[in-house]
């Protein structure tokens, strides 16, 4: 197990903490500073990347059984688009951006 480095709240591996160290330096943040946003950065994104973990996991599901229910089947792409817009895993194209 990697050795781990605790700064905060949060618990830090020891090549990361020391790459951050030497690179903090010249940049205008100090260390606590840093440590300290990238802990509420994570705090408050931490639900949500569950949220899209689990939504990750239910699209592989539906995938999974899709094809496993047409195992030996010749692939039908027009079919399998149609069902990955059924349930979400595409999207309508959005409109243009900058």
């Amino acid at each position: 197990m990697s050795q781990r480095v605790q700064e905060g709240n949060l618990s830090i591996g020891k090549p990361l903490h020391d790459l951050i160290t030497r690179a903090l330096p010249g940049t205008g943040v100090d260390a606590g500073q840093f440590w300290s946003a990238l802990a509420s950065a994570h705090s408050e994104l931490s639900p949500k990347n569950a949220a899209l973990l689990q939504q990750r996991e239910a699209f592989q599901e539906k995938i999974d059984a899709w094809h496993l229910e047409r195992k030996g089947q010749a692939h039908d792409a027009a079919a399998y688009k149609t069902f990955l817009q059924d349930i979400g895993y595409l999207l309508p194209e959005g409109d243009d951006f900058s």
